[in-house]
């Protein structure tokens, strides 16, 4: 069963559409597969702010998207969050570390987002998910996603000093042109597995987004690797940064490429049944024990 969650709170937005393109993207969704959204939050204007602005001024976005991934988890269902930004999975990956520890966060970006407050050069939060979520920097939101769990799919646009802390964590790297049926299925094994996207991993000029670098997956890799996945084992998938276009035909066409994508989302998705509770056996006492 599906259960589809709404971003609609800027979580440090530099872009004025990516909320457009999150509702955009949603109502599309519940459109096409009979879904009713569950809407967080309320759309403010974009800001050029530094990490160290944004982060307190998204708190109460980050706690309620928290939440209600973990109430859908929790719930059985196959998440699927539709986010403005990439920082909004700060309140979110935790809480998938917490509620499924075995699973492969899959984190499908153009970029590492694997900086700290000490090594980012550009200040902007969305470039420090990662690694917050795998306990490099303190977000206050939590942590644990072992760097181990975490994949980095068609990231190419990486920092000097992000590369270093990558390489030390362990986390890995799956470029462009290695996204393979393949190399996901090994890198995934057994486990559970949730999905993170940023449209900007893709090719320039299949989705609109911010921060596009060239050289990037292509609509049917991305579409592979939801293929490959197996269904029982696809617990989540988030997907970000559709900065909507003032072009409406090119946003029509933006959101059919999307739906193609992630069409195997949508086949009939397995209710996760809750770990179940076992409680201690009674201790009776023998029969000697009991006599006068």
């Amino acid at each position: 069963m599906i259960e589809l969650i709404v971003s609609q709170g800027r979580v440090a937005d530099r872009a004025p559409r990516m909320i457009e393109g999150a509702a955009r993207l949603a109502r599309a969704l519940e459109r096409r597969h009979g879904l009713t959204g569950r809407w967080i939050g309320e759309p403010a204007p974009a800001v050029d702010d530094d990490w160290s602005l944004s982060l307190p001024r998204a708190a109460e976005q980050l706690g309620a998207l928290g939440r209600a991934v973990g109430e859908s988890i929790r719930g059985g269902h196959r998440t699927v969050m539709i986010s403005n930004t990439c920082p909004a999975s700060i309140g979110t990956l935790p809480v998938v570390a917490r509620e499924i520890p075995d699973a492969v966060v899959l984190y499908i970006d153009g970029h590492g987002d694997f900086n700290t407050p000490d090594t980012t050069s550009t200040g902007y939060l969305g470039g420090m998910v990662l690694a917050a979520a795998c306990g490099l920097w303190d977000s206050g939101h939590g942590a644990g996603l072992p760097a181990s769990q975490a994949v980095l799919v068609g990231a190419r646009d990486i920092d000097e000093a992000e590369a270093a802390l990558i390489a030390r964590a362990g986390v890995r790297v799956i470029p462009p042109k290695e996204t393979t049926a393949e190399n996901i299925l090994d890198a995934i094994g057994d486990r559970p597995v949730w999905v993170h996207i940023d449209w900007d991993v893709l090719e320039p000029g299949h989705v609109p987004a911010d921060y596009t670098v060239p050289d990037g997956l292509l609509p049917e890799q991305i579409r592979t690797v939801f293929d490959t996945i197996p269904a029982d084992r696809l617990r989540g998938v988030e997907l970000a940064e559709f900065n909507a276009s003032t072009d409406e035909a090119e946003n029509e066409r933006a959101v059919d490429v999307i739906l193609d994508m992630i069409a195997p989302v949508f086949e009939p998705a397995p209710v996760f049944e809750p770990a179940p509770v076992f409680e201690p056996a009674p201790v009776f006492e023998p029969a000697s024990a009991l006599v006068g």
